[in-house]
């Protein structure tokens, strides 16, 4: 009787060389493409909105309301004949600017209360972490919504409520990263070698904690440019008939059985950017995940 030896299982060996598979993992996809020409397009857009649109936003036609999309007027036109298409193109500013903001003012106010509850001490920890349950606790649209019957509305005041509203997610995240790398071995090592607790700080624990700030920044502007124009939509945010996405929106519901692109194209505006800056900060990730 033969004895048959029994099948080994097999192992899959990654094809390639590993230049060419961390090649691989950097390249940029279709959707990642596309995602970064519409925010190169939305920046274009918001910087100098004359080249797409060199209308004046605020022009009244009485004569050309409730057009619909055509050659001459693009997305149609709205109840005072004004041209969507140049409202939407000079609209970016004052979404992407009130978004671009609140997101500053989150991760700044995120990265100190992350930073000082990760090297604060146990006390501090321990209030920074009762602080962010007790705003996590509120939506943040609530939370945003609790700043503006503080401060009143307007574009400022939403700018801050939209900021102050995302802290706490960023705050988290970044705490965590502080833990992480204060329990690291090369931080260990460094305090092993005499580095005072200062150096440590600013050469090893910030540098490497502060590194995703950059991918989360691009993964909230599109959440801060939705509450942004969510804000305006009801009234809270920048006034009409000012070119804004939110107040766009807010202005078409009424006529939305008889004139759809009054309401479709700045929301359709507000989706593409959320949807490419989730897509362009997700590619952030994976390439540093790659790098690493």
């Amino acid at each position: 009787m033969t004895a048959t030896l029994p099948e080994l299982p097999t192992v899959d060996r990654p094809s390639g060389s590993p230049r060419r598979r961390g090649a691989r993992r950097l390249a940029v996809t279709v959707p990642e493409a596309v995602a970064g020409a519409v925010l190169l397009l939305l920046l274009v857009a918001a910087v100098a909105p004359g080249v797409l649109a060199p209308g004046d936003p605020l022009a009244v036609a009485p004569v050309d309301a409730f057009s619909g999309p055509s050659l001459a007027h693009p997305f149609g036109t709205d109840e005072s004949g004004r041209d969507l298409w140049t409202r939407v193109v000079h609209g970016a500013r004052a979404s992407l600017s009130i978004g671009a903001a609140a997101t500053l003012i989150g991760t700044g106010l995120g990265a100190l209360l992350g930073v000082a509850a990760g090297v604060g001490g146990r006390v501090t920890d321990a209030a920074v972490g009762r602080l962010l349950e007790v705003l996590f606790a509120l939506p943040g649209l609530l939370l945003a919504l609790v700043v503006i019957a503080f401060a009143g509305p307007g574009p400022i005041p939403a700018t801050l409520a939209v900021g102050l509203a995302t802290a706490p997610g960023y705050a988290r995240i970044i705490r965590s990263q502080v833990n992480r790398v204060r329990r690291s071995e090369m931080v260990e090592a460094a305090r092993v070698l005499g580095r005072s607790p200062a150096s440590v700080l600013r050469r090893h624990i910030l540098p490497n904690a502060l590194a995703p700030v950059v991918v989360l920044a691009t993964l909230g502007l599109g959440q801060a440019v939705v509450w942004a124009s969510s804000l305006s939509y009801l009234g809270l945010g920048s006034p009409p008939p000012a070119p804004e996405w939110g107040a766009m929106l807010s202005a078409g519901r009424t006529y939305l059985a008889v004139a759809w692109w009054m309401t479709v194209f700045p929301g359709l505006a507000v989706v593409l950017t959320a949807a490419s800056a989730t897509v362009v900060g997700r590619a952030f990730s994976r390439r540093g995940r790659s790098l690493r």
